[in-house]
């Protein structure tokens, strides 16, 4: 009996490897977040999408349901604690994983007080203390963080100018609303954005700081480092997260090879 792929998604790239694995007809169950991430995959009989967060109590049940023989994690380089989950899985289970970790972008040098105009990456426990700094009083800063970094910067309205561009979610938004951004602070897109969009968005806002993450090219990472230099905006980006997976690999026919690849299932994943 053929089991069925996990593919923990919601990037791009976990949606150019399910419709790869669609037009294989390899089985396969999409994990995403949002309804609005459904979209991104194609409707076929061989795909499936579970819409929602898996805790601890439902991923046996899941397992089973889906009669999952192997892993593949997708997820964004910041989502830790996904694939820390997925990883605990497969070993309690002795289900094959795999990460696809996105190729990341060479960076310049860190600095402990970046100046303005300057490139710096810091790691991510360093916004607080990135926040206290001087001279980013009175900038006008533009966060391509994620929502759930935004309420981090609630008490910093009145110290900066700030802006946020979110993904088009109403988690998303509300989150942006809760931490103190009002609407004509905020826009919401999918990423990545062109550079001519990039470009007039900054130069609307009048930004003068972009705080970003490293999330390489489908994220729009190098996009960003471009304007940067031509426009003279400071850009601070916070480096990923330390984290080592059981197996990764950056080469995305590697990892759809991984999934067409024979698995037995697992017992506990046997109905």
């Amino acid at each position: 009996m053929a089991g069925r792929i996990w593919l923990i998604g919601g990037t791009q790239e976990s949606a150019q490897i399910g419709r790869s694995l669609a037009q294989q007809s390899v089985p396969c169950t999409v994990t995403v977040t949002t309804p609005e991430a459904r979209r991104l995959y194609p409707d076929c009989d061989c795909l499936r999408i579970w819409v929602g967060r898996l805790d601890g109590e439902q991923i046996t049940p899941f397992l089973i349901q889906e009669q999952i023989e192997a892993i593949l994690d997708a997820s964004h380089p910041f989502a830790v604690e996904v694939s820390r989950l997925a990883m605990a899985i497969a070993t309690r289970h002795h289900i094959p994983y795999l990460r696809y970790e996105r190729p990341t972008l060479a960076v310049p040098s860190s600095c402990d007080q970046p100046s303005l105009d300057a490139e710096v990456t810091l790691p991510l426990n360093a916004l607080d203390t990135l926040l206290t700094d001087p001279s980013y009083r009175h900038q006008r800063v533009l966060l391509t963080l994620g929502y759930r970094l935004l309420d981090r910067f609630r008490d910093w309205h009145t110290q900066m100018t700030l802006f946020a561009r979110i993904l088009p979610s109403p988690v998303a938004l509300e989150a942006a609303i809760a931490a103190g951004f009002t609407s004509d602070r905020l826009i919401a897109l999918r990423p990545p954005l062109s550079a001519d969009l990039e470009r007039a968005l900054w130069q609307h806002w009048q930004i003068s700081t972009v705080i970003t993450k490293a999330s390489g090219t489908p994220g729009g990472e190098d996009v960003k480092r471009q304007i940067a230099q031509s426009l003279g905006v400071r850009l601070v980006t916070l480096a990923r997260p330390p984290i080592t997976y059981l197996a990764q690999t950056s080469n995305l026919q590697g990892a759809i090879a991984f999934c067409r690849a024979p698995h037995p299932i697992p017992a506990q994943a046997t109905p």
